[in-house]
């Protein structure tokens, strides 16, 4: 079995206690940084061989790993901090068990731009994980531009160095929106600093931004009803209610494919007979 295990992305006790078993029990670590890990385990007393598997040298490693649990050895993966796969080494492994139809499990744990999301007090029901863009300035507008009109957060990673850079192009591409930068989420100096991008730009210009950074980035909640009619949006709460939704779906529905708020949706919801 493949154990894709999260571990702390700050204080040390942000780990569950199956995890902790886990890389007790299991024949060996691969780990991101192995100089990294030995500090986790060394905090629980955990002993056990670490293998180095990172961005260099996954292919190589995926290769034997997957020979290893075709030979019966359980195996854990973490990173230095995290969900491994997602920005992190971990997902060619993953593909490579999936591929070869062999077992593994994903251990519920912490998520840095989850606990961000949450966290920055914006997010309501829907949000898009846009990771770290590209470095390039030009693509990184295309990006941005290909997600202007969406109308959930945008989450983002971005080192303290390039979080500037980022910022000039959210506010030439997006406009002056509502962002939350969290910054050392689970550390000592955590914080939650929300202001708009205009307002940031400034901020950081004053202050020096140090840390590991996720910005939250305020949806589009631009006025774009007038053109849809209350007998459109009635027929399709009408379909969806012949199609067994609950009212309450029915209406979460509508106002993502129309891309309308939830209150209009619902207040025609409410009138239709059925």
């Amino acid at each position: 079995m493949l154990y894709i295990c999260p571990t702390p992305i700050g204080n040390l006790e942000d780990i569950t206690i199956r995890v902790i078993n886990t890389l007790k029990e299991v024949d060996y670590i691969a780990c991101e940084d192995t100089r990294h890990t030995i500090k986790l385990l060394n905090h629980y007393g955990i002993k056990n061989k670490l293998i180095s598997m990172h961005e260099h040298n996954e292919f190589i490693k995926t290769d034997s790993i997957i020979e290893d649990l075709r030979n019966g050895l359980n195996i854990a993966v973490v990173s230095d901090a995290g969900m491994p796969g997602i920005q992190d080494p971990g997902k060619i492994l993953i593909e490579a068990a999936v591929r070869e139809k062999l077992d593994f499990t994903v251990l519920p744990g912490p998520c840095a731009f989850v606990t961000a999301a949450i966290g920055s007090g914006i997010v309501d029901e829907e949000f898009t994980f846009m990771g770290f863009v590209s470095r390039k300035s030009r693509e990184r507008k295309a990006a941005l531009q290909s997600h202007k009109s969406y109308r959930g957060e945008l989450v983002f990673y971005e080192s303290p160095h390039r979080i500037k850079d980022l910022l000039e192009d959210i506010h030439g591409v997006l406009g002056n929106r509502n962002i939350v930068l969290a910054r050392e989420i689970s550390k000592k100096f955590e914080s939650y600093i929300r202001l708009s991008v205009s307002e940031m730009l400034d901020y950081i210009d004053d202050n020096q931004i140090k840390g590991e950074l996720v910005l939250i980035v305020q949806g589009n909640h631009e006025n774009v009803e007038i053109e849809i009619s209350d007998a459109d949006i009635e027929k399709l709460v009408i379909e969806r209610l012949e199609a067994d939704f609950s009212r309450k779906d029915a209406v979460k529905s509508v106002s993502r494919e129309l891309g309308i708020s939830k209150n209009r949706v619902y207040d025609i919801a409410m009138k239709t007979e059925h």
